[in-house]
Parts: C-alpha cells; sequence; structure tokens
C-alpha cells in the first residue's frame, strides 16, 4: 500500500508548491516596485542608496525563488497548468524584477537625481507591479477569471500610459537639456523604465493565454 501511494504522490500536481512560489515572486516583485518609487521620490542620495540595496536584495530573493520554480518543473510531473506556461510567467515576472533593479542601478551608478518625469514612470511601475502580481495571486483559483482580467487590462492600460511618459519625457530631453552627456544618460534610465512596463505586459499576456486554456 505504501508503495501504491508513493506512486500516486509522484502524479498528484503539485498546486500548492507552484502557487506558493509564484506567490512569494508576486510579494516580490510588488515590494520592489514600491521601492523603486520610493527611491526616485527620496531627496537625499544617500537614503536613495540605502533603498537601492534593499532593491538590490530582493532581486537576489527573487532569482532564488525562480531557481526553485525551475527545480519544481524539473521534479514534478504533473503541474497546475502547462509546463511551458509556468516557465514564461516566471521568466517573465523575473524580468520585470530585473528591470527594475536595473532602473535602480543605473540611477546610483550614475548619481542621477530623479527628474518629475521618472517619478511619474516609477509610479506607473509601482502600479504595474502591483497589478500583475495581484492577477498571479488569483491564479490560484481559475473562477476567479473576471477579476484577473480586470488586473490585466489595467496592465495594459498602464503601459500605454507609460508609453506617453516616455515619449513626453524624451521630448522635454531634446527641447532643455543642454549637458549632452545628461541628455544620453536619462534617456537610457527613461528606456530601462518603460521597459518595466513592457515586462509586466508579457506576463500579463502569459497570464491571458493561461485563463484562455483552463478558465
Amino acid at each position: 500500500m505504501s508503495a501504491l501511494n508513493s506512486i500516486m504522490n509522484i502524479f498528484m500536481p503539485k498546486d500548492k508548491i507552484f502557487f506558493e512560489l509564484f506567490n512569494q515572486m508576486a510579494v516580490n516583485v510588488t515590494k520592489m516596485g514600491s521601492m523603486l518609487s520610493k527611491q526616485m521620490h527620496e531627496p537625499q542620495h544617500e537614503e536613495r542608496i540605502k533603498i537601492h540595496n534593499e532593491i538590490k536584495d530582493a532581486e537576489k530573493d527573487n532569482d532564488k525563488l525562480i531557481h526553485k520554480i525551475m527545480v519544481e518543473l524539473g521534479n514534478n510531473f504533473i503541474t497546475p497548468f502547462d509546463r511551458e506556461d509556468i516557465h514564461s510567467l516566471a521568466t517573465s515576472m523575473d524580468d520585470i524584477a530585473d528591470y527594475v533593479y536595473a532602473s535602480s542601478k543605473k540611477m546610483i551608478f550614475h548619481n542621477l537625481s530623479p527628474d518629475d518625469n521618472m517619478r511619474k514612470l516609477c509610479i506607473i511601475i509601482k502600479d504595474s507591479c502591483s497589478e500583475i502580481s495581484q492577477a498571479v495571486v488569483l491564479m490560484k483559483n481559475f473562477k476567479n477569471s473576471s477579476e484577473i482580467l480586470e488586473h490585466i487590462v489595467r496592465v495594459n492600460s498602464l503601459e500605454n500610459h507609460c508609453d506617453d511618459i516616455y515619449d513626453m519625457g524624451i521630448k522635454e530631453l531634446f527641447e532643455k537639456e543642454e549637458d549632452i552627456k545628461q541628455l544620453i544618460l536619462r534617456r537610457e534610465i527613461y528606456s530601462v523604465m518603460e521597459t518595466v512596463t513592457d515586462k509586466c505586459e508579457d506576463a500579463s499576456n502569459v497570464i491571458e493565454s493561461v485563463l484562455i486554456k483552463y478558465a
């Protein structure tokens, strides 16, 4: 009987394992988005460095979580939804964390003070990270498909809004910034920050694909 139980355990879906890891990743991504916003609104450079170090630690935590998900994919025969979708969602969530960290790092590395458009972008990033994370948490129960779709729609809307702020920011840079070095550096950071919302949209596309298959 114990041998039969062992065999059955192999083929039992490990929903709790995967969803718990995704929940942890969602919490981490939300935290990183909030910390980036805090960093961009902090007037003191020394304090911005401290916040950046917190973001750096959170990004490392995220790397550990995606590693655990990949290990579980290798160890478990049956998964709560397609293995390819699990892999895609995990990597897209990791991309969000990577670009949030990159945005923070570039600001500190180049010793730049945030401007108004950067602050606007980071608020959109914060909201986008929150929306995608809430959608991920709700995936544990596909009966919440309508609520999940509401978050997906908001992620897409925020991405469009981010594009508008990005375009306006670039326009203002070329109109007002006389220091070519500053122009190049700030344009680079605008681009990295805008990419965060692109990655949030990528994650929302994965979630939407899963809903179509299983909801």
